[in-house]
């Protein structure tokens, strides 16, 4: 349900705002990935969520110029 409630919040965002978002979690996920080859992540499932979000993004915004 949760992923459902993000894909529909990206849909109603504009491109800029996407490439926004897009930026937005390639920075968090290069922390992520500096925290875990540091010892500092505990939460190590983070970084595939959101990898799939960065997809889910990049879809929306491939969509949306097609369109």
């Amino acid at each position: 349900m949760k992923t459902k409630n993000f894909v529909e919040e990206l849909r109603s965002k504009t491109i800029e705002e996407l490439n926004q978002d897009l930026v937005d979690a390639k920075k968090e996920l290069f922390n992520l990935r500096f925290q875990n080859a540091t010892n500092q992540l505990s939460n190590t499932a983070r970084i595939s969520e959101v990898r799939k979000n960065i997809a889910r993004i990049q879809t929306i915004i491939t969509q949306k110029t097609n369109a």
